[in-house]
């Protein structure tokens, strides 16, 4: 397993916390929170990080260090709090003033509601929290997400939180389909790391490209059909969302079958640039005619990538790769 363990040097040491932080709203709230049962000190370490935090703030914008070092001082010393670690651009080394944070926390069975309240109210103390949008429970269990955005940070700087059920199967911590997470603690190594089952794998994409192949049968003369009546706008949504879906699907699978399922993300950063440019034109359409055009030409093109992904391929890119 390849992980980051992030240095705690980036902690700002904190060794004196004078009696007027005790009476100001941050430190009421840390110092109330029953949720903190380990040492005095750490609570002051925490309490004091925000604070100072606080007051560097004044007149800037927040960072996603200092909102990830102050989840770090809070959420380290809760009992039922395991581990903690970004993933997203920080776990392939692609972070840039664009990126959200993509981070999660890995909780004891039923204290989900705990764990979110904690994480809010930290982040209130940073800033007003401006929206929220809870994800309806998916489709992992023991998975349960939200998505902040703060006042006072950029607009791209969106906080996307998974909060991760100890007995939760699924952890997303596999190297080759979701980088290297950088860690910023993981109390006694309890979160475990399993290797990818690549032969499993295999079979998984295997099974995929059969699939892809029947809905292209199936279902891609429907972008025709809209055409032959004269309804461009579903013509249109049909061509985005069955001939090119799966050609670029079938495209993935050619060239990083680990991302198969990751549609449109990160394709810049994993197909030649040629492919790239070919589907950036497919994807711009000028007028109806144009309509017509580039779906003969996407599906054509998906019938011939289609032919070169056979299981001696698959296995050579799961297998193979480091």
């Amino acid at each position: 397993m390849k992980a980051i363990y992030w240095n705690r040097a980036k902690l700002r040491t904190i060794q004196h916390c004078d009696a007027y932080a005790a009476f100001t709203k941050g430190a009421a709230f840390y110092l109330m929170h029953s949720a903190y049962t380990r040492t005095s000190v750490d609570c002051w370490q925490a309490l004091a990080l925000t604070l100072e935090g606080a007051s560097e703030m004044k007149g800037k914008k927040l960072s996603r260090d200092k909102i990830i070092q102050t989840l770090v001082g809070v959420l380290e010393p809760l009992e039922y709090v395991h581990a903690f670690w970004e993933g997203g651009a920080a776990a392939f080394n692609r972070v840039d003033e664009w990126s959200d944070i993509d981070v999660y926390v890995v909780i004891d069975d039923g204290r989900v509601d705990a764990a979110f309240g904690v994480v809010e109210k930290t982040l209130k103390s940073l800033s007003p929290i401006r929206q929220k949008y809870s994800v309806p429970q998916p489709g992992w269990q023991g998975v349960h997400q939200a998505f902040y955005r703060l006042q006072d940070t950029n607009e791209h700087l969106i906080i996307d939180l998974a909060i991760l059920e100890l007995s939760c199967p699924t952890k997303f911590l596999e190297p080759e389909i979701h980088g290297n997470n950088v860690f910023y603690f993981n109390k006694s190594e309890v979160v475990k790391f399993s290797p990818l089952d690549r032969d499993a794998f295999v079979e998984k994409i295997c099974a995929r490209v059969e699939r892809l192949h029947t809905r292209s049968v199936m279902f891609n003369n429907f972008v025709q059909k809209e055409i032959n009546r004269g309804n461009y706008l579903e013509a249109i949504d049909l061509y985005y969302n069955v001939t090119l879906a799966t050609l670029v699907e079938a495209l993935r699978i050619k060239h990083n079958p680990f991302h198969y399922d990751f549609k449109m993300r990160y394709v810049h950063y994993e197909l030649p640039q040629r492919l790239i440019e070919k589907l950036e034109r497919l994807f711009f359409i000028k007028d109806k005619k144009a309509i017509y055009e580039k779906y003969r030409e996407a599906s054509k093109w998906f019938n011939h990538v289609l032919r070169e992904i056979n299981r001696k391929r698959i296995e050579s890119l799961v297998k193979d790769s480091k």
